[in-house]
C-alpha cells in the first residue's frame, strides 16, 4: 500500500475543493476571495459554500477510479471526510 498515493489524492480533495470554493466566490458574488469567505462565515453559510466546493471532488474522484488509481481516490473520499467534518463545525 502506497502512502503517498494516499496523500496526493488528500491534497488534490483539498485543493479542488479550494478552487471549487474560489468559482463559486468569483462567479456569483460580488466579493473577492478572501472578505467573500469572511463575509460568508459572518452570515453563516461559508459551510454550504464548501459543500458546493467539494462538488468538484466526484469529477476527480470518477476520473481517477477509471484510471485505476484505487489509492488516490480513496484520498478524494478521506478529504471529503475531513471536509464534512470541518463543515459542521462552522
Amino acid at each position: 500500500m502506497n502512502k503517498t498515493d494516499l496523500l496526493k489524492g488528500i491534497i488534490i480533495g483539498i485543493i479542488t475543493t479550494v478552487i471549487g470554493i474560489y468559482a463559486f466566490i468569483w462567479i456569483l458574488t460580488p466579493w473577492d476571495f478572501i472578505s467573500g469567505i469572511q463575509i460568508l462565515k459572518q452570515q453563516g453559510h461559508l459551510g454550504k459554500v464548501i459543500t458546493l466546493g467539494s462538488i468538484l471532488n466526484m469529477i476527480i474522484f470518477a476520473v481517477l477510479y477509471k484510471m485505476k488509481k484505487d489509492l488516490m481516490a480513496k484520498g478524494i473520499i478521506f478529504a471529503v471526510i475531513l471536509l464534512t467534518i470541518l463543515t459542521l463545525f462552522l
